[in-house]
């Protein structure tokens, strides 16, 4: 994680943003180094500054932030986006984890609570929780199954155990008892993962499961 969190704040309303930008500079860690009322303008601002996390609303004027995040992802994927919804069972959650989005938070999670994920996110690491994962496994079950990936179907039978419990919403930790592995262990297998299937974290390896037919949704 950077000594110094460059974020970029963007929603449509001024008064959400001003208030997201006093929160994150009042930590000695963040810097906010522009506001975005547009998807446009996140998306320009994400270019020309390069900054370690994008706070991205779903529902702004001109672009919404679905479009934005995966413009970001194609142009600037070392920018990290953390996407804003009113709604925990907002429709659009789905789409803006395929679109490249890192983590997924409420607009009235507890500032504490706001100013953790965007460190989570900022490390590197997926803001990716169980019920989130129960969001994706319901979208999985509206779907036809797809055809294997052959990237999927070439792992080892200990990294398709722990894509399958990364799909299930494990944490490392988590799978560590599960599997009777160290921690080490846990994160070189995660790290492999990444690799091998071209993800850029849990989020999209959660997608890659049940794309792949490896995870099966449940009705």
């Amino acid at each position: 994680m950077p000594d110094q969190i460059r974020v970029v704040v963007a929603d449509d309303q001024a008064l959400l943003r001003g208030s997201f930008r006093l929160l994150l500079d009042s930590e000695p860690d963040f810097t906010v180094i522009g506001e975005a009322a547009t998807g446009v303008e996140a998306v320009e601002l994400a270019l020309a500054e390069k900054p370690d996390v994008v706070l991205m609303d779903v529902r702004m004027p001109v672009m919404d932030g679905i479009e934005a995040t995966r413009l970001i992802g194609e142009r600037a994927p070392d920018v990290r986006v953390l996407v804003l919804t009113m709604f925990d069972l907002d429709e659009h959650v789905f789409a803006a984890l395929r679109a490249g989005a890192t983590g997924f938070l409420l607009k009235d999670t507890r500032p504490a609570d706001l100013c953790t994920a965007v460190r989570v996110v900022a490390s590197g690491d997926a803001l990716l929780g169980p019920s989130i994962t129960r969001r994706l496994v319901a979208q999985f079950a509206r779907i036809p199954d797809a055809p294997p990936r052959a990237d999927v179907a070439a792992l080892a039978p200990r990294e398709r155990e722990v894509l399958t419990l990364v799909a299930s919403g494990l944490s490392n930790v988590e799978i560590t008892e599960r599997m009777q592995l160290s921690m080490a262990t846990v994160k070189t297998y995660v790290g492999r993962l990444l690799a091998k299937l071209d993800a850029r974290d849990r989020a999209q390896l959660v997608i890659v499961a049940y794309e792949s037919g490896l995870v099966r949704a449940r009705n």
